[in-house]
This record gives structure tokens, C-alpha cells and sequence, in this order.
């Protein structure tokens, strides 16, 4: 599978098969978080892997009470302790962190693999639940787990929209 193929597979998935993730395909979905680019290349990332039960059905509430959240059978989870602004103004952490999750989530995309990038939680209450010490922020949740749905295809803005060159009142080349 390409990139392409990967991007344009990839789908918010919020219903999950009763299935386990293979060890073997986890890790690879870690590796590719692993290998994201990250500022100055500190690396300042920690992803926690939800597996057990008892905890994605605490993680509902935190996450604002989306159900599905307990059905995947894994729930990953980006925080970071790097608290700084790169040079462009823009917070270290979240960018790292949001890569990182993109990363994973083409890589489980490729695997047959559903995932969901929420942004409804609240990272106090679940850094709470998770035990992820005072000084990390929790960037990202999302859950991953074989697509119990097939995903809504979600339409985009064509190029002319959203696209322009050399300066913004130039649109095609």
C-alpha cells in the first residue's frame, strides 16, 4: 500500500470489532509513532497503551462519554513533557505529539486497523486516571481497533479552496 492508499483508506472509526490487536501489528503502529519527526528532534513524547478493560471503560467518561472508546481494544494515548514554543510561535509538544499520532494512525490504516483522533476529552481527568505524572500534558487520545463500520467518507475542499502559491492572492500556477 502507498502513502496515498494509506491517507485515503485512512477513516474516523467509532465502532470496533470484539477482536484483539496483533502484538506484531501494535508495535509496528508504535514503531511508526517512533519514527515521527519531532522538534529538534527531542523526542519528548510518551504514548501510553490502554489495553486493560477496566481502564477504556474509565477513559468514557474522560473522554466525554463516547462509548466506543471502550470497545477499541487498545486506546493510545500522546503526552509530552517538552513545554516550549519553536521558533515559528507554535507549542512543541502538540505538534511532536500530533505527528506522532498521524504517523500511527497511516501505519494502522495500512493493517486494516480503525482509529478515531478524539477531540473531546479532558486531559486533566485522564492523565488523572492514567497516572502520567504532574509536568506531561496529555496531547492526543485515540482509539484503535478492527473497523466494526466502514467509516463515512468525508468530503474535501477542492485544491482552488485551500491552495495558493507565492503569496495568497495567487491560486494556480
Amino acid at each position: 500500500m502507498s502513502v496515498m492508499e494509506a491517507i485515503l483508506q485512512r477513516k474516523s472509526i467509532r465502532a470496533y470489532q470484539d477482536k484483539p490487536i496483533e502484538q506484531e501489528k501494535l508495535e509496528k503502529i508504535l514503531e511508526a509513532g517512533r519514527m515521527a519527526p519531532s522538534a529538534t528532534n527531542q523526542q519528548a513524547w510518551k504514548f501510553v497503551v490502554v489495553t486493560d478493560p477496566a481502564l477504556r471503560h474509565e477513559l468514557v467518561a474522560a473522554c466525554r462519554n463516547q462509548a466506543f472508546v471502550e470497545q477499541a481494544p487498545v486506546v493510545m494515548v500522546l503526552c509530552a513533557d517538552e513545554v516550549r514554543d519553536m521558533a515559528c510561535g507554535q507549542p512543541a509538544r502538540t505538534i511532536d505529539c500530533s505527528i506522532a499520532l498521524s504517523y500511527m494512525q497511516l501505519q494502522a490504516a495500512e493493517l486494516g486497523i480503525g482509529s478515531c483522533w478524539l477531540g473531546a476529552f479532558s486531559a486533566p481527568d485522564v492523565a488523572k486516571l492514567l497516572k502520567i505524572p504532574a509536568g506531561f500534558q496529555v496531547v492526543a487520545v485515540s482509539p484503535f481497533g478492527y473497523p466494526a463500520e466502514e467509516g463515512r467518507v468525508r468530503s474535501r475542499k477542492p485544491m482552488d479552496d485551500i491552495v495558493r502559491y507565492d503569496a495568497w492572492e495567487t491560486k494556480n500556477k
